[in-house]
């Protein structure tokens, strides 16, 4: 399978996130934008034969400090280790910009997301349960 990564779109985004049936509630183009505005935000796109398949979402929470917001593979596409070259360009463009940390967050249900951070080298910082005790929210630091 032949894929790229470029720079994406909001309307990418929310094509792939609307073909991820873990998420419930697929994230809108205003929530994007509202969260993104004003931020320095980095937005990959992986596509096949130029048709958007995953993306990673993230923006500076200052200059030093990346925080990667969303990040989604269509499921006909997992396993293809398009999930780590975009986890790879995303640090190698923050490192480019001096960027010293980044933070993710993470659900305890989303198995292949968790083992691919602790691979890549981060650190449980917090675990929090939610409050309806169905999961847990775990934050994720890496060092750059």
């Amino acid at each position: 399978m032949n894929w790229s990564i470029e720079q994406g779109s909001i309307d990418e985004v929310i094509e792939i996130e609307n073909q991820v049936p873990e998420f419930v509630t697929p994230k809108t183009r205003a929530l994007i934008e509202a969260r993104l505005q004003n931020k320095k935000t980095l937005l990959l796109v992986a596509k096949v034969d130029g048709q958007p398949v995953a993306y990673k979402l993230g923006y500076a929470l200052d200059e030093k400090h990346f925080y990667s917001w969303l990040g989604a593979v269509v499921p006909e596409f997992r396993g293809a280790g398009i999930a780590q070259a975009l986890l790879n360009e995303q640090e190698r463009w923050c490192t480019s910009l001096g960027y010293g940390a980044i933070s993710v967050k993470s659900m305890n249900r989303f198995k292949n997301m968790l083992m691919m951070l602790l691979k890549n080298n981060y650190q449980i910082v917090a675990c929090h349960p939610l409050e309806d005790g169905t999961d847990s929210k775990i934050h994720f630091l890496k060092q750059l």
